[in-house]
């Protein structure tokens, strides 16, 4: 029986205050807890409704689907919630592309785009101080465990890619065709912020703008930036 201490405590990971302050985070559903476990990440307790499940070693708590629905984000929790610690990020490798993500706000969107440089063999992101915390439970639970397998940096921007060595493409309305661009097995890809782009700041060290060309019909004015980002990482890494 989880208590009512155990309870607030699971709401208040909710907060990125919290998290910061606690280093701890949430991952529901089986599936996603056990790809954290795969990828290093130790579960400091599993509340679940099927304690057999889990190899012995891993602390559980057996709950009942009520006592799961209280403390579960999800509408239709599974079986599942644990907590697990926050890794340190390390320092990004320059020897692959590098996904970077300007101010973006929206929680759904980021954890798409972390699995969609899973899916393409993105091993490091490098976020702006206003990007969305990656650890918020809409973007782990939207990532589909794939967060467990991408190194993150928070970093200021602008320092960051004045050391960068190698070139830097940036997403605009307008630019080069990115499906006429051959790109460089080393490089960075920055996606900006899903109402107003790339800051102007940041636009100043991008080498190499690059769009999607839309149909001359087309009304829709700009791209979901989950779904730009998916196209570009495609024609980039494939």
């Amino acid at each position: 029986m989880i208590s009512k201490a155990q309870k607030k405590y699971l709401k208040s990971l909710e907060s990125k205050k919290q998290r910061k302050l606690t280093k701890e985070f949430i991952v529901e559903g089986t599936k996603s807890i056990k790809d954290f476990i795969k990828n290093g990440y130790i579960p400091l307790i599993v509340y679940t409704t099927q304690p057999e499940i889990w190899e012995p070693g891993i602390k559980t708590l057996k709950i009942d689907k009520k006592e799961l629905k209280s403390i579960s984000l999800l509408k239709n929790p599974k079986d599942s919630l644990a907590v697990f610690k926050i890794k340190p990020a390390v320092k990004p490798e320059f020897s692959h592309p590098i996904l970077i993500l300007d101010n973006l706000q929206d929680p759904g969107n980021l954890g798409t785009i972390i699995r969609t440089a899973d899916w393409f063999g993105i091993k490091d992101i490098v976020c702006s101080h206003g990007t969305v915390d990656c650890y918020s439970p809409k973007v782990v639970q939207a990532s589909m465990g794939s967060l467990a397998k991408t190194n993150i940096n928070y970093m200021d921007l602008e320092d960051f890619l004045s050391d960068y060595p190698h070139p830097v493409y940036g997403t605009f309305l307008e630019g080069k065709n990115l499906f006429k661009e051959k790109f460089p097995d080393k490089m960075a890809l920055i996606i900006g912020n899903e109402g107003n782009g790339i800051r102007p700041e940041i636009e100043k060290l991008v080498m190499h703008k690059i769009t999607i060309p839309k149909h001359p019909d087309a009304s829709a004015e700009s791209l979901n930036a989950a779904i730009a980002n998916a196209i570009v990482l495609s024609k980039i890494l494939t």
